[in-house]
């Protein structure tokens, strides 16, 4: 069996999985912005949150980061100093500088501490789409 090729089915179910997180966290964080006065429905959307982001996003981005990193010495780690690479990766880190940012938003809603309306939570879920094309046709398209 081809490892690269293995390495690289298993990179994009767990790239998957890590965005359907991504892209339902902020969503229930409108929800649950909401309905915070409500404490039979906070206390639903507080483990909701908590068993999304601890039990799927965690692992998905900690084996997207793995499989990543094995994809990337499979080719070669002479292909770090290739320009869309190097864009591919500092996009990849921007998502799990937002990955770790919704993690402070789930921190301040366990503790009744939110701050952020439900229109706040609505933009900022448009962030991992952006990145997430912006990755795409850097990775298909692999420009100079």
């Amino acid at each position: 069996m081809n490892t690269y090729l293995t390495f690289k089915a298993l990179h994009l179910i767990a790239v998957i999985s890590w965005m359907a997180g991504l892209l339902y966290l902020p969503r229930i964080f409108v929800y649950h912005s909401e309905n915070s006065k409500n404490e039979d429905q906070n206390n639903t959307f507080k483990i909701m949150e908590k068993r999304l982001f601890f039990y799927i996003m965690n692992p998905a981005m900690i084996l997207s980061w793995i499989f990543g990193l094995l994809l990337l010495h499979s080719i070669g780690l002479s292909t770090l100093g290739e320009f869309w690479l190097i864009i591919k990766f500092v996009l990849v880190i921007s998502l799990t500088f937002y990955h770790f940012y919704l993690f402070s938003c789930l921190r301040r809603f366990n503790e009744n501490n939110n701050n952020h309306s439900p229109r706040f939570f609505r933009i900022i879920n448009e962030v991992p789409t952006v990145l997430l094309i912006a990755i795409i046709f850097i990775v298909v398209f692999k420009p100079i």
